[in-house]
């Protein structure tokens, strides 16, 4: 957690220095008020032995303690206060960072932290570590300061009662330890059930369809069932420790406060202790004892909070694999070249593509098919820099794109998943994604080209209210609405990602073709499952099993590729098929 700190502003470190200012200035004020208490008491004992005693003396000692009480409050205001403040910019700012940080991580990143327990340490644990901080600033000074200004008012004033709250104190370190040793490895195992059970909330949330499709509700709660109860007995079992804590505290302080009458009164009718030395002296030993207890408190929550910001500095001090090159300036040509391209997975040990090479100019259309896990989507992705290649190297506009900065090369594509996603908001700012500035007619066009003419129809048109995942339209309605973002874009190259898939054949034709007019100037790269999407590409390569097995048009691989041609005539139609020869 203090690799942490370095996100702390300056400002928020002078602000700590006034907190601890006003907690030296709260305990003097409480150890003032103490010795205020001995005064009146020894003022009213004088008096029973024969000493004068006036209103006049009693109501200055009065106010004296009252200026002293409101003081405290002051002071415990200003602490709450600047802690509170110190606390929420703190986590506000690791926030900022988590986001930004893992809004840089590359595929391989993301993959290394599941999505539950990125917004698990984005949440939950920065809050912990809100809380430790709050409590350090509040506990942590406060604790040794009132501890040494009480100790150093008893030293000396009894041997006696001395050694009783010493015996307090070590009856209460004995608490403190045994809390530790059983509690504390719990937390690190809370968070990570924790990441569990939102894991499962999202995954059942993100399916519901699936779920109900099929009636899988209850194998669903059972699912969650399992995870919710571990979490729930672990965190019972700190709980219950934890619970431990305060009737243990007040039996050792009740304790200690019955040994101090009991010996205060033994010593006081032998002659060797004074009656407001033995007041005082309780008040001091309580005050060592609620040190101790702030102090235990902060083992419990502050070894929680090193779990939560060790969970989040993982993120932070994570290095991205996928870095900025220097930056260039080229021409916008837009194409497209790779050459001996191999690739695979982090830690796997087969590569999913091999020996990938191929060039497609400005203005052409190169399309990939073949079987499910033939690394179509895989080789698109190395494109945006999603993973870096193995081996070889890929060109865009004959410069490696390890060369560009990554803001460089995203200005160059414009890319459609293969699930088109729409983000919360309306269809206007979903399609100004692809260019903040873009004018009514712009849009519009877009709309037009990606044939989302549904749009017209929807209440607000251009200002319908999207929900989250665009999950209050269709699938196809979903992917029309993608291709026509990145036509906002204009970029020079389009990467498609089996996005005609949802589509029916006569809007997918429709679409080809608007598209085909309108980016003639562009890049097109299509992955496609359907052999009727990609007829008219310039330029077709067929993948099985992450090998290019055949580059050419549809004409050349029906005579020259076998697997291009099963693919065709499993859709086509051999009779279709035997036509085109």
């Amino acid at each position: 957690m203090l690799k942490l700190l370095k996100y702390l502003k300056w400002y928020d470190y002078l602000l700590s220095l006034v907190v601890v200012a006003f907690v030296v200035g709260q305990v003097w004020l409480n150890i003032r008020l103490i010795e205020s208490m001995g005064e009146i008491v020894a003022l009213i004992q004088a008096h029973a032995e024969g000493a004068p005693l006036t209103s006049e003396m009693l109501w200055d000692l009065g106010i004296k303690m009252i200026l002293m009480a409101v003081g405290i409050c002051l002071c415990v205001i200003v602490i709450a206060f600047l802690a509170s403040k110190i606390s929420t910019s703190f986590s506000r700012t690791l926030r900022s960072k988590v986001f930004s940080k893992v809004n840089s991580f590359s595929m391989e990143e993301m993959n290394k932290f599941s999505t539950a327990s990125l917004i698990t340490r984005s949440t939950n644990d920065i809050r912990q570590v809100e809380q430790t901080v709050f409590m350090t600033l509040r506990m942590a000074i406060m604790a040794p300061v009132m501890a040494g200004f009480s100790i150093a008012k008893i030293v000396g004033s009894s041997m006696e009662l001395t050694w009783a709250t010493v015996i307090s104190v070590l009856l209460l370190l004995v608490l403190i330890i045994f809390l530790f040793i059983f509690a504390v490895p719990k937390f690190t195992s809370i968070q990570k059930k924790t990441d569990k059970i939102n894991n499962v909330t999202r995954e059942n949330l993100t399916g519901i369809r699936v779920v109900r499709a099929y009636n899988a509700e209850k194998e669903q709660e059972q699912k969650f069932e399992i995870v919710n109860e571990d979490l729930t007995k672990t965190n019972l079992f700190v709980n219950r420790l934890m619970a431990l804590l305060s009737p243990g505290m007040n039996i050792i302080m009740n304790g200690l406060s019955v040994a101090i009458y009991v010996l205060g009164a033994y010593l006081i009718n032998g002659g060797s202790l004074e009656y407001s030395t033995m007041v005082t002296f309780v008040s001091y030993a309580m005050n060592i004892l609620m040190s101790f207890m702030f102090i235990s408190m902060m083992f419990v929550m502050v070894p929680r909070g090193v779990v939560s910001g060790r969970r989040i500095n993982e993120i932070l001090s994570t290095t991205t694999k996928i870095h900025d090159g220097e930056g260039v300036k080229t021409e916008n040509e837009g194409s497209v070249e790779f050459k001996n391209v191999f690739f695979k997975y982090p830690d796997a040990e087969e590569y999913v593509l091999e020996d990938i090479s191929f060039k497609v100019n400005k203005g052409e259309t190169i399309a990939f098919i073949g079987s499910t896990g033939s690394g179509k989507s895989t080789l698109i992705n190395l494109i945006p820099r999603f993973f870096d290649a193995s081996e070889g190297e890929i060109l865009v506009d004959g410069v490696d794109i390890k060369q560009y900065k990554l803001s460089e090369l995203n200005d160059k594509i414009g890319y459609v998943p293969q699930k088109g996603y729409l983000f919360s908001g309306t269809i206007r700012s979903n399609l100004c994604y692809g260019d903040e500035n873009a004018s009514e007619e712009k849009l519009i066009e877009a709309l037009k080209i990606s044939q989302s003419n549904f749009v017209k129809k929807l209440d607000g048109g251009l200002d319908h209210p999207i929900a989250q995942g665009g999950t209050n339209v269709s699938g196809g309605q979903r992917q029309r609405l993608s291709i026509a973002r990145a036509i906002v874009k204009q970029p020079e190259i389009y990467i498609f990602d089996d996005s005609f898939s949802a589509l029916d054949y006569k809007t997918d034709k429709t679409l080809r073709k608007a598209l085909k007019k309108y980016t003639k100037d562009a890049t097109k790269i299509i992955v496609a499952q359907r052999v009727g999407t990609i007829l008219d590409a310039d330029k077709i390569v067929v993948l099985n099993e992450g090998k290019m097995v055949g580059m050419g048009t549809h004409d050349e691989l029906l005579k020259t590729c076998e697997v291009y041609r099963e693919i065709a005539e499993s859709q086509l139609g051999k009779e279709a098929v035997d036509g085109t020869k």
